[in-house]
């Protein structure tokens, strides 16, 4: 028989539906960098140090594979041992909130029907109502990830080609609220790892600084910031990126400090929608990544939706773009300006010149290969597809014979189905 329901149940799962998932407090100007949110009650210097103790001892992404195998039980009809796994994984993670919402629910199961995640009757409208709808998006969003995996060899389109140079590289899905992480080995990219994460408040496509959006392109981690200079808000760490990119500034986007960073230590994990434009990851997770991925050869796609795609058609898809990289290649080291240049745009730019003012600088390039044939070295060249399409390319520019030369980075555009270049800049 049943044990009679009681109130605490209920309690208890009201409680962690008020938790709140993202800090109303938070800055709306410079994004989540210039955040003056602090904790609504300051823990002990033990207690935080006990906290980063935890995220050090923990392993990435073990919380949520346990809580994914309590749905698994609960679907299957195994409540008694759901019950007890999930008794378990809220004493040893206090602030999973997620977790002690569904452990509510197995304990409501036992008298009643549960119908849906958060199954509390006559939740008030307001930050309790919001809170609870937040904890249920973000369940959704794990299940899917569950029901929904990337069928095995795939990889996003827009990783056309990485060079051995980049050892890792990431992947954002924001209709997913999934972070992929990648190795990049001698038989390609390999899937390592996948996360749930956050992202801005308003979504995703930023255009302004404050918009609370996310960026949407190919960027790089450009810094690993020291956690003990960050407020506890950043949780573990912070990963920066390179937003606002050459293609965002050339159109007209703007703002600033969009990380990759964790949550504070009474929270872990936020909404799925709960940031002011950063991408926001469960400590552990996120530990994981800093002590993976290395900065500035790192890229980071965020895409609305990652499209997937076997590497045998990322690599033939690549082809044309190689082949018109190397013709651009060949003219360069013809030392002809003239060939060299039907390559460019005419709206391209480089450090704030015009093309007819960086062509100088092109010319003294050229004049020191003299007459050598120019290699391209470690080349990586990633696709960004929206209203345009877009070649993000990095490479080491060596004369033939030669050991070191420049690191390049070009932006390429498709226009009236040629490829041209519409910013040239070193590394």
């Amino acid at each position: 028989m049943l044990r009679p329901f009681t109130a605490a149940c209920l309690i208890v799962a009201c409680f962690w539906a008020n938790v709140p998932i993202s800090h109303a407090n938070t800055a709306s100007g410079k994004t989540e960098k210039k955040s003056n949110a602090k904790s609504s009650a300051k823990k002990s210097a033990a207690d935080k140090n006990a906290t980063e103790s935890a995220w050090d001892a923990d392993t990435a992404g073990q919380a949520e594979a346990r809580l994914i195998e309590i749905y698994k039980l609960i679907g299957s009809g195994q409540n008694k041992e759901a019950l007890e796994r999930s008794t378990k994984l809220v004493r040893e993670y206090p602030n999973f909130q997620l977790a002690h919402l569904v452990h509510g629910d197995l304990l409501a199961s036992r008298v009643r029907p549960i119908q849906t995640v958060g199954d509390i009757p006559d939740v008030p409208a307001g930050t309790a109502s919001s809170n609870l709808n937040d904890l249920r998006l973000e369940s959704a969003r794990r299940i899917a990830a569950l029901r929904e995996p990337v069928p095995a060899g795939l990889v996003p389109s827009q990783f056309l080609a990485l060079s051995t140079a980049s050892r890792h590289a990431i992947a954002i899905d924001a209709s997913k609220s999934r972070l992929y992480l990648f190795e990049n080995t001698s038989a390609g990219l390999k899937q390592i790892a996948n996360y749930y994460i956050t992202v801005g408040k308003a979504g995703t496509s930023k255009l302004v600084e404050g918009d609370q959006r996310t960026p949407l392109g190919v960027y790089y981690i450009t810094s690993n910031l020291d956690p003990k200079s960050l407020k506890e808000f950043y949780g573990a760490g912070a990963l920066p990126i390179s937003y606002p990119n050459v293609l965002d500034s050339k159109r007209g986007k703007t703002g600033s400090g969009i990380w990759l960073h964790g949550t504070p230590p009474n929270q872990f994990s936020r909404a799925p929608q709960a940031s002011d434009g950063c991408v926001v990851l469960a400590n552990p997770d996120l530990l994981h990544i800093i002590n993976t991925v290395a900065v500035r050869t790192t890229p980071v796609v965020i895409a609305p939706q990652l499209q997937w795609v076997q590497p045998q058609k990322a690599r033939a898809e690549a082809k044309s773009f190689e082949d018109t990289l190397n013709a651009w290649r060949t003219a360069k080291s013809s030392g002809k300006t003239d060939q060299v240049l039907k390559f460019y745009t005419q709206d391209f730019s480089s450090g704030g010149k015009s093309l007819a003012q960086w062509t100088p600088t092109l010319q003294a390039e050229m004049q020191k290969f003299q007459g050598r044939t120019i290699e391209l070295k470690n080349v990586s060249f990633l696709r960004w597809n929206d209203t345009a399409e877009t070649m993000v390319v990095t490479f080491g520019e060596v004369a033939k014979g030669l050991k070191f030369g420049l690191t390049k980075r070009q932006y390429w555009v498709r226009e009236n189905n040629q490829w041209k270049i519409f910013f040239e800049g070193t590394i």
